[in-house]
Protein backbone atom coordinates (compact mmCIF):
# COMPACT_ATOMS: atom_id res chain seq x y z
CA UNK A 1 0.00 0.00 0.00
CA UNK A 2 1.46 3.20 -0.98
CA UNK A 3 0.61 6.49 0.26
CA UNK A 4 -0.89 9.42 -1.22
CA UNK A 5 2.17 11.49 -1.73
CA UNK A 6 4.24 8.41 -2.96
CA UNK A 7 1.62 7.02 -5.31
CA UNK A 8 1.37 11.19 -6.73
CA UNK A 9 5.54 10.87 -7.21
CA UNK A 10 5.29 7.44 -8.84
CA UNK A 11 2.72 8.63 -11.31
CA UNK A 12 4.57 12.12 -12.12
CA UNK A 13 7.58 9.76 -12.79
CA UNK A 14 5.89 7.37 -14.70
CA UNK A 15 4.15 10.61 -16.98
CA UNK A 16 7.95 12.14 -17.67
CA UNK A 17 9.08 8.83 -18.65
CA UNK A 18 6.37 8.67 -20.79
CA UNK A 19 6.63 11.74 -22.30
CA UNK A 20 10.27 12.71 -22.21
CA UNK A 21 11.97 9.24 -22.05
CA UNK A 22 13.74 10.06 -19.24
CA UNK A 23 13.20 10.41 -15.18
CA UNK A 24 12.64 14.06 -13.91
CA UNK A 25 14.82 15.65 -11.89
CA UNK A 26 14.91 15.82 -7.85
CA UNK A 27 14.09 19.66 -8.47
CA UNK A 28 11.16 18.85 -10.79
CA UNK A 29 10.16 16.45 -8.51
CA UNK A 30 9.85 18.51 -5.56
CA UNK A 31 8.21 21.24 -7.63
CA UNK A 32 5.74 18.76 -9.05
CA UNK A 33 4.68 17.27 -4.94
CA UNK A 34 4.75 21.12 -3.61
CA UNK A 35 7.97 20.10 -1.29
CA UNK A 36 10.18 22.17 0.22
CA UNK A 37 13.51 20.32 0.07
CA UNK A 38 14.94 17.25 -1.83
CA UNK A 39 15.47 15.41 0.99
CA UNK A 40 11.73 14.88 1.07
CA UNK A 41 11.71 13.74 -2.54
CA UNK A 42 14.94 11.44 -1.41
CA UNK A 43 12.51 9.60 1.28
CA UNK A 44 9.54 8.89 -0.71
CA UNK A 45 12.21 7.32 -3.95
CA UNK A 46 13.64 5.24 -1.26
CA UNK A 47 9.99 3.82 0.00
CA UNK A 48 9.27 3.49 -3.45
CA UNK A 49 12.13 1.38 -4.19
CA UNK A 50 11.90 -0.90 -0.73
CA UNK A 51 8.25 -2.00 -1.90
CA UNK A 52 9.63 -2.66 -5.55
CA UNK A 53 8.23 -0.07 -7.58
CA UNK A 54 11.15 1.76 -8.78
CA UNK A 55 15.02 0.83 -9.04
CA UNK A 56 17.88 3.27 -9.03
CA UNK A 57 20.57 2.34 -11.33
CA UNK A 58 24.25 2.96 -9.85
CA UNK A 59 25.95 6.15 -10.56
CA UNK A 60 23.61 7.74 -13.34
CA UNK A 61 21.76 11.07 -13.04
CA UNK A 62 17.91 10.43 -13.59
CA UNK A 63 18.48 7.02 -12.94
CA UNK A 64 14.81 5.62 -12.17
CA UNK A 65 13.37 2.76 -13.31
CA UNK A 66 9.63 2.36 -12.59
CA UNK A 67 9.74 -1.77 -12.39
CA UNK A 68 5.77 -2.25 -11.43
CA UNK A 69 2.73 -0.09 -11.18
CA UNK A 70 0.14 -0.25 -8.33
CA UNK A 71 -2.87 -2.10 -9.70
CA UNK A 72 -4.83 0.99 -8.66
CA UNK A 73 -2.66 3.44 -11.22
CA UNK A 74 -3.56 0.72 -14.41
CA UNK A 75 -5.74 3.52 -16.11
CA UNK A 76 -4.35 6.76 -15.42
CA UNK A 77 -6.86 9.63 -14.65
CA UNK A 78 -7.01 12.06 -17.38
CA UNK A 79 -5.85 15.23 -16.36
CA UNK A 80 -8.41 17.60 -15.41
CA UNK A 81 -8.99 21.40 -17.48
CA UNK A 82 -8.68 21.06 -21.26
CA UNK A 83 -8.74 18.00 -23.05
CA UNK A 84 -9.05 18.73 -26.56
CA UNK A 85 -11.16 16.09 -29.13
CA UNK A 86 -9.13 14.64 -31.90
CA UNK A 87 -10.79 13.71 -35.37
CA UNK A 88 -9.50 10.69 -36.53
CA UNK A 89 -8.82 10.48 -40.53
CA UNK A 90 -5.82 9.02 -42.11
CA UNK A 91 -3.10 9.12 -39.96
CA UNK A 92 -2.01 5.36 -38.05
CA UNK A 93 -2.80 5.43 -34.32
CA UNK A 94 0.59 4.92 -32.22
CA UNK A 95 0.16 2.55 -29.25
CA UNK A 96 1.14 4.19 -25.97
CA UNK A 97 4.18 2.37 -24.32
CA UNK A 98 3.11 -0.13 -21.61
CA UNK A 99 6.37 0.23 -19.71
CA UNK A 100 8.68 3.26 -19.50
CA UNK A 101 12.02 3.20 -20.58
CA UNK A 102 14.89 3.02 -18.08
CA UNK A 103 17.88 5.21 -19.23
CA UNK A 104 19.85 2.25 -19.81
CA UNK A 105 16.87 1.14 -22.63
CA UNK A 106 17.82 4.36 -24.35
CA UNK A 107 21.48 4.37 -24.37
CA UNK A 108 22.39 8.08 -22.13
CA UNK A 109 25.53 9.25 -22.54
CA UNK A 110 27.03 11.28 -19.58
CA UNK A 111 27.65 14.89 -20.73
CA UNK A 112 28.86 17.33 -18.50
CA UNK A 113 27.60 20.69 -17.71
CA UNK A 114 30.29 23.49 -17.87
CA UNK A 115 28.93 26.10 -16.21
CA UNK A 116 26.12 28.95 -17.41
CA UNK A 117 25.33 30.38 -20.69
CA UNK A 118 23.73 33.66 -20.75
CA UNK A 119 20.27 34.61 -22.95
CA UNK A 120 20.19 37.96 -23.37
CA UNK A 121 23.53 39.99 -21.74
CA UNK A 122 26.76 38.56 -22.07
CA UNK A 123 28.07 36.79 -18.98
CA UNK A 124 31.51 35.69 -18.10
CA UNK A 125 31.42 31.86 -19.34
CA UNK A 126 32.52 29.25 -16.48
CA UNK A 127 35.02 26.92 -18.03
CA UNK A 128 34.60 23.94 -15.23
CA UNK A 129 32.42 20.65 -14.93
CA UNK A 130 30.05 21.68 -12.17
CA UNK A 131 28.09 18.56 -12.65
CA UNK A 132 27.06 15.54 -15.26
CA UNK A 133 23.52 15.08 -16.88
CA UNK A 134 22.72 11.67 -18.62
CA UNK A 135 20.84 12.37 -22.16
CA UNK A 136 19.89 10.33 -24.51
CA UNK A 137 22.51 8.74 -27.00
CA UNK A 138 20.20 10.09 -29.89
CA UNK A 139 21.27 13.85 -28.63
CA UNK A 140 24.66 13.58 -29.16
CA UNK A 141 24.73 12.50 -32.69
CA UNK A 142 27.24 14.44 -35.36
CA UNK A 143 30.85 15.01 -35.24
CA UNK A 144 32.26 17.47 -32.38
CA UNK A 145 32.79 17.69 -29.03
CA UNK A 146 29.52 17.69 -26.88
CA UNK A 147 28.69 18.92 -23.30
CA UNK A 148 25.88 20.78 -21.51
CA UNK A 149 25.12 24.48 -20.27
CA UNK A 150 22.58 25.49 -17.93
CA UNK A 151 20.94 29.10 -19.74
CA UNK A 152 20.58 31.92 -17.26
CA UNK A 153 18.16 34.47 -18.62
CA UNK A 154 14.83 34.45 -21.08
CA UNK A 155 15.92 36.47 -24.25
CA UNK A 156 15.76 32.98 -25.91
CA UNK A 157 11.92 31.89 -24.61
CA UNK A 158 10.50 32.44 -28.52
CA UNK A 159 13.15 29.57 -29.81
CA UNK A 160 11.84 27.66 -26.90
CA UNK A 161 15.09 28.12 -24.87
CA UNK A 162 13.83 28.79 -21.15
CA UNK A 163 16.30 30.22 -18.00
CA UNK A 164 16.97 27.23 -16.19
CA UNK A 165 16.69 25.15 -19.19
CA UNK A 166 19.72 22.88 -19.93
CA UNK A 167 21.12 22.74 -23.71
CA UNK A 168 23.10 20.35 -25.02
CA UNK A 169 26.12 22.20 -27.26
CA UNK A 170 28.07 20.48 -30.00
CA UNK A 171 31.14 22.05 -30.60
CA UNK A 172 31.78 23.27 -34.28
CA UNK A 173 33.64 25.79 -36.11
CA UNK A 174 30.77 26.01 -38.70
CA UNK A 175 27.54 27.84 -38.64
CA UNK A 176 24.33 27.27 -41.23
CA UNK A 177 21.95 30.19 -41.61
CA UNK A 178 19.54 30.01 -39.00
CA UNK A 179 21.72 27.66 -36.88
CA UNK A 180 21.40 28.70 -33.00
CA UNK A 181 24.72 28.85 -31.45
CA UNK A 182 26.92 29.20 -28.29
CA UNK A 183 29.41 32.21 -29.38
CA UNK A 184 32.72 32.67 -27.38
CA UNK A 185 32.94 36.71 -27.37
CA UNK A 186 36.70 37.46 -26.41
Amino acid sequence: MLTKKQLDLLEFIHKRVQRDGVPPSFDEMKEALDLRSKSGIHRLITALEERGFIRRLAHRARALEIVKLPDSMGALPEPRGFSPRIIEGDKPSTPQPRAAMSVETIHAVELPVMGRIAAGVPIEAISHVSHHVAVPGSMVAGTGEHYALEVKGDSMIEAGINNGDVVIIRETNVANNGDIVVALVE
